[in-house]
């Protein structure tokens, strides 16, 4: 299982989804940043950005 924590990229977000394929975790990241950050435009660094905090469930925990 894939995790993204939001507040890795905007501080102070508790939000996080989980799924089987990191393109399901970046397309609901995608959704939560435009729906609850108000971002709309998702610029290619953002998307990289949350590329590069998609963990391992297990090594997230870990941490």
């Amino acid at each position: 299982m894939r995790l993204f924590e939001c507040g890795t990229l905007v501080p102070g977000c508790e939000w996080h989804t989980r799924a089987e394929e990191d393109a399901e975790v970046i397309r609901r990241a995608v959704e939560h940043l435009r729906d609850t950050h108000g971002e709309q435009v998702i610029r290619e660094t953002v998307v990289d950005n949350i590329k590069a905090r998609i963990r391992d469930e297990g090594s997230a925990e870990a941490a």
